[in-house]
Protein backbone atom coordinates (compact mmCIF):
# COMPACT_ATOMS: atom_id res chain seq x y z
CA UNK A 1 0.00 0.00 0.00
CA UNK A 2 1.17 3.37 -0.78
CA UNK A 3 2.77 5.23 1.69
CA UNK A 4 3.11 2.47 4.25
CA UNK A 5 6.48 2.99 6.05
CA UNK A 6 9.14 -0.15 5.27
CA UNK A 7 10.99 -2.41 7.64
CA UNK A 8 14.99 -2.05 8.35
CA UNK A 9 17.22 -4.84 8.23
CA UNK A 10 19.88 -4.23 11.24
CA UNK A 11 22.80 -5.71 9.90
CA UNK A 12 25.45 -2.82 10.58
CA UNK A 13 27.44 -4.77 13.76
CA UNK A 14 30.76 -2.36 14.15
CA UNK A 15 29.70 -0.05 16.82
CA UNK A 16 32.79 2.38 14.86
CA UNK A 17 29.82 2.53 11.76
CA UNK A 18 27.76 4.50 14.18
CA UNK A 19 27.92 8.11 15.94
CA UNK A 20 28.84 8.03 19.42
CA UNK A 21 25.13 9.55 20.03
CA UNK A 22 23.41 6.72 18.13
CA UNK A 23 25.43 4.03 20.19
CA UNK A 24 24.60 5.43 23.23
CA UNK A 25 21.16 5.75 22.94
CA UNK A 26 20.75 2.34 21.05
CA UNK A 27 22.47 0.89 24.26
CA UNK A 28 20.07 2.60 26.71
CA UNK A 29 17.06 1.12 24.37
CA UNK A 30 18.98 -2.84 24.68
CA UNK A 31 19.57 -1.72 28.18
CA UNK A 32 16.03 -1.11 29.22
CA UNK A 33 15.05 -3.90 27.58
CA UNK A 34 17.29 -5.83 29.26
CA UNK A 35 15.90 -4.57 32.46
CA UNK A 36 12.40 -4.88 31.64
CA UNK A 37 12.04 -1.32 31.86
CA UNK A 38 9.23 -0.89 29.10
CA UNK A 39 8.57 2.87 29.79
CA UNK A 40 12.17 3.54 29.17
CA UNK A 41 11.65 1.33 25.97
CA UNK A 42 8.59 2.25 24.57
CA UNK A 43 9.48 6.03 25.25
CA UNK A 44 12.77 5.45 23.14
CA UNK A 45 10.63 3.23 20.68
CA UNK A 46 7.67 6.05 19.99
CA UNK A 47 11.09 8.29 18.67
CA UNK A 48 12.75 5.80 16.66
CA UNK A 49 10.00 3.29 15.91
CA UNK A 50 12.27 1.86 13.13
CA UNK A 51 14.74 0.47 15.89
CA UNK A 52 12.01 -1.76 17.66
CA UNK A 53 13.59 -4.85 15.73
CA UNK A 54 17.69 -3.70 16.48
CA UNK A 55 19.74 -5.54 19.14
CA UNK A 56 22.73 -4.03 20.81
CA UNK A 57 25.16 -3.09 18.75
CA UNK A 58 27.87 -6.02 18.96
CA UNK A 59 25.76 -7.24 20.88
CA UNK A 60 25.97 -11.69 21.30
CA UNK A 61 22.57 -12.69 21.28
CA UNK A 62 20.56 -10.73 18.90
CA UNK A 63 17.87 -9.87 21.36
CA UNK A 64 15.50 -7.24 20.17
CA UNK A 65 13.22 -5.44 22.67
CA UNK A 66 10.55 -7.89 21.25
CA UNK A 67 12.56 -10.74 22.36
CA UNK A 68 13.32 -9.40 25.53
CA UNK A 69 9.68 -8.82 26.32
CA UNK A 70 9.25 -12.21 25.63
CA UNK A 71 11.94 -13.86 28.02
CA UNK A 72 10.51 -10.94 30.68
CA UNK A 73 7.07 -12.29 30.12
CA UNK A 74 5.98 -8.98 29.89
CA UNK A 75 2.52 -7.87 30.21
CA UNK A 76 -0.14 -8.13 26.98
CA UNK A 77 -0.20 -4.72 26.93
CA UNK A 78 3.22 -4.53 26.35
CA UNK A 79 3.48 -6.97 24.01
CA UNK A 80 0.85 -5.32 22.15
CA UNK A 81 2.63 -2.29 22.16
CA UNK A 82 5.43 -3.55 20.72
CA UNK A 83 3.38 -5.06 17.88
CA UNK A 84 1.73 -1.95 17.03
CA UNK A 85 5.52 -0.41 16.52
CA UNK A 86 6.68 -3.32 13.97
CA UNK A 87 7.67 -5.98 15.92
CA UNK A 88 8.26 -9.54 14.41
CA UNK A 89 7.05 -12.42 15.14
CA UNK A 90 9.13 -14.61 13.14
CA UNK A 91 12.71 -12.61 13.99
CA UNK A 92 15.08 -15.13 15.36
CA UNK A 93 18.03 -14.39 17.76
CA UNK A 94 21.57 -15.03 16.88
CA UNK A 95 21.17 -18.57 18.40
CA UNK A 96 17.47 -19.07 16.15
CA UNK A 97 15.01 -18.28 18.48
CA UNK A 98 12.03 -16.77 18.05
CA UNK A 99 9.96 -14.69 21.01
CA UNK A 100 7.59 -17.57 20.98
CA UNK A 101 10.43 -19.81 21.85
CA UNK A 102 11.85 -17.78 24.49
CA UNK A 103 8.45 -17.26 26.56
CA UNK A 104 7.80 -21.01 26.03
CA UNK A 105 10.98 -22.11 27.28
CA UNK A 106 10.08 -19.57 29.99
CA UNK A 107 7.16 -20.66 31.28
CA UNK A 108 5.30 -17.73 29.86
CA UNK A 109 2.21 -19.42 28.53
CA UNK A 110 -0.23 -15.62 28.29
CA UNK A 111 1.73 -14.70 25.57
CA UNK A 112 1.17 -17.89 23.52
CA UNK A 113 -1.38 -16.26 21.30
CA UNK A 114 -0.11 -12.97 21.27
CA UNK A 115 3.52 -13.95 19.76
CA UNK A 116 2.42 -17.41 17.72
CA UNK A 117 3.30 -15.72 14.31
CA UNK A 118 0.58 -15.22 11.58
CA UNK A 119 2.12 -15.59 8.10
CA UNK A 120 0.39 -13.85 5.24
CA UNK A 121 3.06 -15.50 2.83
CA UNK A 122 3.47 -18.74 3.24
CA UNK A 123 6.89 -20.47 1.29
CA UNK A 124 8.48 -24.21 2.07
CA UNK A 125 11.25 -23.60 4.10
CA UNK A 126 13.34 -24.48 0.93
CA UNK A 127 12.48 -22.07 -0.98
CA UNK A 128 13.19 -19.50 1.67
CA UNK A 129 16.24 -20.69 1.90
CA UNK A 130 16.79 -20.50 -1.77
CA UNK A 131 15.59 -17.14 -1.95
CA UNK A 132 17.69 -15.85 0.83
CA UNK A 133 20.69 -17.27 -1.00
CA UNK A 134 20.65 -15.92 -3.85
CA UNK A 135 19.51 -12.54 -2.01
CA UNK A 136 22.84 -12.96 -0.23
CA UNK A 137 25.15 -13.58 -3.48
CA UNK A 138 23.74 -10.50 -4.99
CA UNK A 139 24.12 -8.36 -2.01
CA UNK A 140 27.65 -9.36 -2.04
CA UNK A 141 27.83 -8.60 -5.98
CA UNK A 142 26.74 -5.33 -5.51
CA UNK A 143 28.46 -4.29 -2.27
CA UNK A 144 31.71 -5.50 -4.12
CA UNK A 145 33.92 -1.71 -5.21
CA UNK A 146 35.67 -3.12 -8.11
CA UNK A 147 38.82 -4.36 -6.61
CA UNK A 148 37.51 -7.73 -5.15
CA UNK A 149 36.58 -6.07 -1.64
CA UNK A 150 34.44 -7.28 0.59
CA UNK A 151 31.98 -4.50 1.97
CA UNK A 152 29.79 -6.80 4.08
CA UNK A 153 32.79 -8.92 5.57
CA UNK A 154 34.49 -5.17 6.24
CA UNK A 155 31.85 -4.25 8.05
CA UNK A 156 30.50 -7.53 9.82
CA UNK A 157 27.36 -7.22 8.43
CA UNK A 158 24.49 -9.63 9.44
CA UNK A 159 22.24 -10.13 5.91
CA UNK A 160 18.98 -10.10 5.92
CA UNK A 161 16.64 -13.01 6.57
CA UNK A 162 13.56 -13.36 4.64
CA UNK A 163 11.41 -15.09 7.07
CA UNK A 164 9.86 -11.70 8.50
CA UNK A 165 8.89 -10.70 5.58
CA UNK A 166 5.92 -13.24 5.51
CA UNK A 167 4.31 -12.36 8.18
CA UNK A 168 4.12 -8.13 6.88
CA UNK A 169 1.29 -7.08 5.20
CA UNK A 170 3.80 -4.24 3.19
CA UNK A 171 6.76 -6.99 2.78
CA UNK A 172 9.53 -4.43 1.91
CA UNK A 173 12.92 -3.82 3.93
CA UNK A 174 15.61 -1.70 3.22
CA UNK A 175 18.82 -2.71 4.07
CA UNK A 176 21.75 0.09 4.24
CA UNK A 177 25.17 -0.77 3.30
CA UNK A 178 27.95 1.21 5.44
CA UNK A 179 30.68 1.80 2.27
CA UNK A 180 28.11 2.06 -0.50
CA UNK A 181 26.85 5.02 0.69
CA UNK A 182 23.42 3.19 -0.52
CA UNK A 183 21.77 -0.08 -0.30
CA UNK A 184 19.00 -2.85 -0.73
CA UNK A 185 15.56 -2.41 -0.75
CA UNK A 186 13.88 -5.62 -1.31
CA UNK A 187 9.91 -6.66 -1.50
CA UNK A 188 8.73 -10.10 -1.15
CA UNK A 189 5.77 -10.91 -3.41
CA UNK A 190 4.53 -14.32 -4.83
CA UNK A 191 6.71 -16.34 -4.31
CA UNK A 192 9.18 -13.70 -6.03
CA UNK A 193 11.95 -10.53 -4.74
CA UNK A 194 12.37 -7.63 -6.51
CA UNK A 195 15.38 -6.07 -5.34
CA UNK A 196 16.39 -2.11 -5.62
CA UNK A 197 19.79 -1.30 -5.17
CA UNK A 198 21.82 1.33 -5.71
CA UNK A 199 25.76 3.19 -4.63
CA UNK A 200 25.28 7.28 -4.04
CA UNK A 201 29.06 7.49 -5.11
CA UNK A 202 28.47 5.98 -8.43
CA UNK A 203 26.67 7.81 -10.85
CA UNK A 204 24.38 5.37 -13.30
CA UNK A 205 24.58 2.44 -10.55
CA UNK A 206 20.91 2.05 -9.62
CA UNK A 207 19.63 -1.64 -10.59
CA UNK A 208 16.63 -3.23 -10.34
CA UNK A 209 17.02 -7.29 -10.20
CA UNK A 210 14.13 -10.16 -9.70
CA UNK A 211 15.30 -13.04 -7.50
CA UNK A 212 13.02 -16.71 -7.88
CA UNK A 213 14.43 -19.69 -6.67
CA UNK A 214 16.01 -20.22 -9.70
CA UNK A 215 18.33 -17.44 -9.48
CA UNK A 216 18.58 -13.77 -10.18
CA UNK A 217 17.81 -11.50 -13.65
CA UNK A 218 18.73 -8.68 -13.92
CA UNK A 219 15.27 -6.22 -14.96
CA UNK A 220 16.92 -2.89 -15.29
CA UNK A 221 19.57 -0.74 -14.62
CA UNK A 222 23.78 -1.19 -14.39
CA UNK A 223 25.13 -4.52 -15.69
CA UNK A 224 28.29 -3.70 -15.36
CA UNK A 225 30.56 -6.73 -14.10
CA UNK A 226 27.90 -9.26 -14.62
CA UNK A 227 28.37 -11.61 -17.65
CA UNK A 228 24.89 -12.73 -17.76
CA UNK A 229 21.58 -11.80 -15.89
CA UNK A 230 21.91 -14.96 -14.33
CA UNK A 231 25.50 -14.85 -13.39
CA UNK A 232 25.49 -13.66 -9.53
Amino acid sequence: MAGERSAEWDGVTRRSTYKEKVVAERDRLADAARDADWETVLGILDRERGWVNFGRIEGASGFSPFHQAAWHGASDEIVRALLDLGAWRTFRTRDGHRALDLATARGHGHLTDLLRPRIGQPLPPGDLARLQGHLHRLIRFRADDGRGSDIPAWNALRLPELEPLTELDHPVCWFPVPGMYGGFRFELRDAELTVESWIRVVGGSERTDRITVDGVELEEGDRQGCGRPTGI
